[in-house]
């Protein structure tokens, strides 16, 4: 979405744009999730899978007429159950605002991040509270703490602060404090991983009112290394970059480990596969959000490497191979001195049990438990559980 908007903006032309900023319940879309309305008309992406698109459709092509954001909440009435909402049950909170021409240096900042491979940022005002601020500690008198402006909510609505790694900010919410206040709080989201909302007074105190703001973050795509130049390999290459990660294929053997093999890789390595993720891990590039697949399946190679990536943080550890192969590594690896809680984070054997059998059916079940390792999911049929179908987090 992002780059659309930044190709529009470069034309002359500007869009609205629809952010997701709150959920609460079943909501369908996480926090982040964003739809575009063009000048033509023309629509991109989407915040709820089609509950409330069209009315959000009508309310954008609005927004871009007058340019005044709007923050709306979608939720469901038990009264009117044909009302514009959420079949689900969930609520949505919606920001809707113009993106002009104008915005492009801090677009062009994020652009630039992007492209390098480095996370950005950007805090959008969404909400501000009418009249002065409430008394407290710091402004026990309550108002406006002397010598700042008075507080004018339509001002504050829709300003930008765009952060990128080691730049000056871009952009200003409104008060240098607020400013410092928010670009702590917002690099604090973005290492993380995460877009959210934060609250402060006007001029960045810590409470929960004053002005909303909801920080976009654009941080670096997770990583998913797959050990083993096997046709599985190929596969799972795939369905990770379909997934959204960087995907590295590592292999000792460099007459199977080529660009050729894996074109949706982002690299190909030749290298020992437990060297390889020593100088990964060594060198800080690898974190809690990683992957790490071993597809093969030899104790030469994946005994030294699962040693590695299960004595650390990693997001998920799968392994191919057989019940046997299974049962011999677990010896191995305890005689390497891992503990019964790493042993036990090892996806082994990997992926599923979908019954595939080709590599792209195997690939499927390797993803499908990825998902469910990161959200918590249980990996049975929906139709058979209770509760909500979308999980928090």
């Amino acid at each position: 979405m992002f780059d659309e908007a930044h190709r529009r903006c470069h034309a002359g032309e500007p869009v609205a744009l629809a952010t997701v900023v709150a959920t609460w319940h079943s909501a369908p879309q996480p926090p982040g999730a964003t739809m575009l309305v063009a000048a033509d008309g023309t629509v991109t992406g989407s915040v709820s899978g089609g509950c409330v698109e069209a009315d959000l459709y009508e309310r954008a092509r609005r927004v871009l007429t007058t340019g005044a954001p709007e923050l709306i909440r979608y939720g469901i009435s038990d009264d009117d159950a044909y009302a514009v909402g959420l079949t689900c049950g969930g609520v949505l909170d919606v920001f809707v605002e113009r993106v002009d021409p104008g915005a492009l240096p801090g677009l062009d900042a994020v652009a630039a991040a992007r492209r390098a491979a480095q996370p950005a940022a950007v805090v959008t005002c969404v909400a501000a509270d009418a009249g002065g601020a409430p008394a407290d500690a710091e402004n026990p008198l309550g108002g406006d703490p002397p010598g700042t402006p008075p507080t004018d909510p339509a001002r504050r609505l829709g300003r930008r602060l765009v952060l990128t790694g080691g730049q000056h900010p871009i952009g200003s919410l409104g008060d240098d404090r607020l400013d410092d206040a928010a670009s702590a709080d917002a690099l604090g989201l973005l290492a993380a991983g995460h877009s959210g909302m934060l609250r402060y007074g006007y001029s960045g105190q810590r409470r929960d009112s004053g002005v909303s703001l909801f920080v976009t973050a654009y941080a670096t795509p997770p990583r998913m290394i797959v050990f083993g130049a096997i046709d599985f390999a190929a596969a799972v290459a795939r369905i990770g970059a379909f997934l959204g990660y960087r995907v590295t294929v590592c292999d000792a053997r460099p007459v199977f480990t080529t660009a050729r093999r894996f074109p949706e890789a982002d690299e190909v390595v030749v290298q020992w596969p437990h060297r390889y993720l020593r100088t990964e891990v060594d060198a800080g590039r690898v974190d809690e959000r990683t992957v790490v697949c071993v597809l093969t399946h030899d104790p030469r190679f994946d005994v030294p490497l699962l040693e590695l990536a299960l004595r650390h943080p990693l997001a998920y550890v799968g392994a191919m191979g057989s019940r046997r192969t299974h049962d011999d590594r677990l010896k191995l690896l305890g005689e390497a001195g891992l503990t019964e809680a790493q042993l036990a984070r090892l996806a082994s054997p990997i992926g599923l049990d979908l019954g595939g059998r080709t590599p792209e059916e195997t690939a499927v079940s390797v993803a499908a438990q990825i998902v469910a390792a990161r959200w918590g999911g249980t990996g049975r049929p929906l139709a058979a559980l209770d509760g909500p179908i979308h999980r928090p987090g």
